[in-house]
């Protein structure tokens, strides 16, 4: 036998008498091995889907990062959110686009909301747009006693902050300024909203049934702009605008929305604009969350009067006294008297024309005294309060 043949032999007899097994403790179990396959892929999926959802929500978050900070450049958060103190924030909805409207048009909503993370507080004062007010637009300017909604068209939402600023005597320190051509891609967007019709009329080619219905865009945007046939007027359609703009926030955030996040990211982008930042946005859904719990809710009520032929609402002192002294309240400021050219207004116009605030019927002879309207008032109505320390000066 050769010697190499010699080794094999000796090798396996030598083998043979060590009586060696397999290693069962590292060894996984023949019958086992189907099992933890199956266990093994679940996991890999798992992990997958995990990652998928992470890439995802990152993904949405970075384009509504962008999307938001992209209209200003600046993505700090302002030093009063940061700090936790109470804010003030005009929502305008604007009419640009609608109704073959070309110009930048009026505000056909406008709400000052506060916020108080103290109190765990807000408030929504909805201002009627025919209310007559001080225009004011950039220091110095001379306008006219007209309609609120008005300033917008004059210098935007900065004209339309200072003029309400001065209107209650508050400081206002953001502004969210929605395009009303919005409504109609964002209800579209998220599926349709469900409103409850407080009773049958038809606008725009939209019939609306008392009861509940189903709304797309376009019957959205028709559902709140009626008000000539509302019996409450404007303010009945303040109430049907606050309907569609809760049913949109609860569609939006569902998870039938989510799949359609781009088009809501593309919406946000050309139709709204906002001095607010997104990580603004976040501390706010995060530090101001418990304001939303408890809400006071109202409207500036005024009465009808025809002056120099145009349908007005005029203010009394006493509702615009007790309207600044809720949101300066919410704001942590002390009440101040009003003194400004509306006061001013009323007045004179008690006085001369024998105006009855109890009278139900329209004014006739409710009269602008144009030597009212001063410059001082004018220069000193910036849009903020910057004898408070509220103020962020945006």
């Amino acid at each position: 036998m050769e010697p190499n043949s010699k080794r094999r032999e000796d090798y396996r007899k030598k083998r043979s008498s060590l009586n060696l097994h397999r290693n069962h403790v590292l060894a996984a179990p023949t019958g086992a091995l189907k099992g933890n396959l199956f266990a093994r892929v679940c996991g890999i999926v798992l992990v997958l889907c995990v990652s998928c959802g992470l890439a995802w929500a990152a993904h949405m978050y970075f384009a509504l990062h962008s999307a938001i900070d992209g209209q200003s450049g600046n993505s700090a958060t302002s030093a009063l959110i940061a700090q936790r103190k109470p804010i003030s924030i005009l929502i305008l909805g604007v009419d640009q686009g609608l109704e073959g409207r070309h110009d930048r048009g009026n505000s056909d909503t406008l709400i000052l909301a506060t916020a108080n993370p103290g109190k765990n507080k807000a408030t929504m004062t909805s201002i009627p747009r025919d209310t007559l007010a001080n225009i004011l637009g950039d220091p110095g300017d001379k306008y006219n006693m007209f309609r609120v909604n008005s300033a917008y068209g004059i210098g935007g939402s900065k004209a339309s902050m200072r003029t309400v600023s001065a209107l209650l005597d508050v400081p206002i320190n953001y502004y969210v300024e929605v395009n009303m051509k919005a409504l109609k891609s964002l209800v579209n967007a998220v599926g349709g909203v469900d409103v409850n019709v407080p009773f049958d009329f038809s606008y725009d080619w939209c019939d609306f049934h008392k009861g509940k219905q189903h709304l797309n865009g376009r019957h959205a945007v028709a559902y709140v702009r009626m008000r000539h046939d509302d019996p409450r007027g404007d303010y009945g359609r303040q109430m049907r605008q606050r309907q569609v703009i809760n049913a949109v926030v609860h569609k939006a955030i569902s998870v039938d929305s989510i799949a359609n996040y781009r088009n809501l990211v593309k919406i946000f982008t050309k139709y709204v604009r906002t001095n607010l930042t997104f990580n603004d946005m976040l501390a706010l859904a995060l530090t101001y969350r418990g304001c939303s719990q408890n809400i006071d809710s109202g409207y500036i009520q005024g009465h009808d009067a025809w002056i120099n032929g145009s349908s007005i609402q005029v203010v009394s002192t006493a509702e615009l006294q007790k309207a600044s002294d809720k949101i300066r309240t919410n704001l942590d400021l002390e009440k101040k008297v009003l003194d400004n050219d509306e006061t001013k207004l009323n007045k004179l116009n008690e006085q001369n024309n024998n105006i009855k605030w109890k009278d139900p019927n329209p004014f006739t002879n409710y009269q602008i005294y144009h030597s009212v309207v001063t410059d001082e008032s004018e220069n000193n109505s910036t849009g903020t309060d910057t004898s408070d320390d509220n103020s962020t000066g945006q």
